[in-house]
Order: C-alpha cells, then sequence, then structure tokens
C-alpha cells in the first residue's frame, strides 16, 4: 500500500517499517559498542555503506565496482573486528526476559550454600569468587581451572577458599546445583577504579565475567571482608548477609518462578 512518493520513489508501510527496523539495530548495535574503539570503527563503516548508497543512486560505476569489492570482505572483517561486541550483544539477547521464559534454574539450595559461605569467609578476610550460571554456558573457562562436578555445600565453598587450599587461587563456577570447576582463569574487566576505589584482581575478574556471559559473581575481599556482586557490568559493594540473600533472589529468578510466587502471596493474602 502506497502512502507517499518522492520523486521516482514510492514508500509503504512496509518501506518505513523496515528503515525503523534496521534504524534500531544500528542504534542497538551503536549503544553496546560507545566508549569502545571499535565504535569508531562503526561510525566509519556506516559512513561507507552511506557513500556507497549515494554512488549506486548517481551511477558512479568506478566507484560502484571498487565498493562492492570491498563488500566481498566486510563480513569478515566485520566479525574480526566486532568480535568482543557481538557477543556482548549475544549476551544481551539471551539475557532477554522472552528468552528466560524457557530456562529453568535449580539454584535455591546453591543460593543459601553461597550466603552463608560468603558469610564465613568475609569474617575470616578470605577470598571467594564464585560465578553462578544463569543462562549461557561457560565451557570455554570451565575447562581453564580444574574440573570437579560436585555437589555444592558451604563447607566444600569454605574448604576451595582456604588460603592454604590449592585451588583458592581463582573462580569456583556454579552451574543449579552443582560446582562445575574451581580455579578458574576469568577475563578481567577494563574497569579498575569506581570512583576512588581501586578494583583488585578478584572484583576485576567477577566484573568482566559479568560484561561477557550472563552470570551473577559473588565476591569477596581478602583485605575488607566485604561482600560485592557483580552483574550485567555493575558491582555492587558492601552487601550484608541478608541483602546478599535477597539479591541472589532477585538476580537468579525466572519469569516464571517471579510469576508463581505473585500468585502465592494473591493467595496467602486472600486465604
Amino acid at each position: 500500500m502506497e502512502l507517499f512518493r518522492i520523486g521516482f520513489l514510492s514508500v509503504s508501510i512496509i518501506d518505513l517499517l523496515d528503515v525503523a527496523l534496521v534504524s534500531f539495530i544500528f542504534y542497538r548495535l551503536y549503544m553496546v559498542m560507545r566508549g569502545t574503539v571499535a565504535a569508531q570503527i562503526f561510525v566509519g563503516l556506516v559512513l561507507i555503506m552511506g557513500f556507497s548508497f549515494v554512488a549506486q543512486a548517481i551511477n558512479f560505476k568506478a566507484m560502484n565496482w571498487i565498493l562492492r569489492t570491498l563488500t566481498d570482505i566486510w563480513v569478515i572483517a566485520f566479525i574480526v573486528l566486532f568480535q568482543p561486541e557481538l557477543r556482548r550483544l549475544l549476551v544481551l539477547i539471551g539475557r532477554n526476559r522472552v528468552v528466560r521464559l524457557f530456562l529453568r534454574l535449580d539454584v535455591e539450595e546453591s543460593i543459601e550454600d553461597i550466603v552463608t559461605a560468603a558469610t564465613e569467609l568475609a569474617r575470616k578476610h578470605h577470598g571467594m569468587l564464585v560465578v553462578i550460571v544463569r543462562s549461557t554456558g561457560l565451557r570455554v573457562f570451565v575447562e581453564t581451572g580444574l574440573q570437579l562436578q560436585a555437589r555444592i555445600s558451604k563447607a566444600l565453598l569454605v574448604s576451595i577458599f582456604n588460603p592454604r587450599s590449592p585451588l583458592h587461587d581463582g573462580a569456583v563456577i556454579v552451574r543449579d546445583r552443582v560446582i562445575e570447576s574451581a580455579r578458574v582463569t576469568l577475563p578481567l574487566s577494563q574497569t579498575s577504579n569506581i570512583g576512588d576505589y581501586i578494583l583488585g584482581m578478584r572484583h576485576r575478574a567477577g566484573l568482566g565475567i559479568s560484561e561477557q556471559a550472563d552470570v551473577v559473581a559473588v565476591i569477596v575481599s581478602e583485605e575488607t571482608g566485604r561482600i560485592s556482586l557483580a552483574d550485567n557490568g555493575v558491582l555492587i559493594r558492601g552487601l550484608s548477609t541478608s541483602e546478599l540473600r535477597s539479591e541472589l533472589h532477585t538476580r537468579l529468578a525466572t519469569p516464571a518462578d517471579k510469576s508463581a510466587k505473585s500468585i502465592w502471596k494473591v493467595l496467602r493474602a486472600h486465604g
């Protein structure tokens, strides 16, 4: 259905939807890459694409040939240049609520074990870094450590992060009610300080993995004994035991779990 014409161009509702969708995709890509070197490259590619459209419209044959030749390698170049940003974009898609409708996490028992272990380790000023997998797997990182596949428990976590343990230096990855691996090496975040607070290696590792995967990281500082939580590239510091428990229940609950809890509250209120 034609809405209007611009010269020889006929514009329909489908065309407007197409332009709106492409604009939204480009906007989201830019927001994901904003503040990185890739953002500058992305702007350059958009300018080249715009110039290619203009050259084709006014029939610059030689320029069209050059630009068509370049487009043959654009796909490979795009994947190579934007590999970290593409991974980040896919993680953001995985964090979508619609995707989580199909997930079922069995983390109730794990949360209590992690909270009580973090509280005891914080009291002793023993460092801890536990990564809880929410949706995307971490096989690449699991394989960097010692694979345990052990049932999670407070005693096991406290034992692993005892400074005399050979496994304490690194992260523990937890999926559902299983400790998949210990002494895991994680990518460090580019963020080295928050305000006046300088982040240590544990905090940068916890923050870094939360930027690259759909996980929640619990960190205990060896120096201060403070408990922190990293999720989606955001670090929350100075949590109490009850605050940590509440944050984990909120962040690890699936939409189905939240709906069930809401229904249960309503039934109790009217019961």
